[in-house]
C-alpha cells in the first residue's frame, strides 16, 4: 500500500472527501516528524511507538578500494509495534 491507495482507503473508510482525507494524512505524518524531531516519541495506543534512535559515530571500510572511512553520528526513526498491532497480524494465520 502507498501514501495514494492509503488516502484513498482513509477517504472510504471515514466517508469524508480524497482531499480532506490526504490533509489528515499530511497532519498525520508532519505532526510524528515534528515530534520526533524534537526527541518526542509517538504512541499510538493499540497500533505502535514512533521513536528516535541515536546511533554513534564509527569508522568503516569502502569494501571497493579498503579505504578507511569516517561515518557521522545519526538520529534514526524507529517504530516499534504494539501488542494490538501484532495480534492483528498473528490472527489471521
Amino acid at each position: 500500500m502507498n501514501k495514494a491507495d492509503m488516502i484513498e482507503q482513509i477517504a472510504q473508510a471515514a466517508e469524508i472527501s480524497k482531499s480532506a482525507a490526504e490533509r489528515a494524512v499530511d497532519a498525520m505524518i508532519g505532526a510524528v516528524k515534528s515530534s520526533l524531531h524534537r526527541g518526542h516519541s509517538v504512541t499510538l495506543v493499540g497500533f505502535g511507538t514512533f521513536y528516535v534512535s541515536e546511533r554513534a559515530a564509527r569508522k568503516a571500510r569502502n569494501p571497493r578500494t579498503g579505504e578507511s572511512i569516517d561515518i557521522k553520528a545519526a538520529r534514526l526513526p524507529k517504530f516499534r509495534a504494539g501488542k494490538a498491532l501484532k495480534d492483528a497480524l498473528n490472527s489471521y494465520v
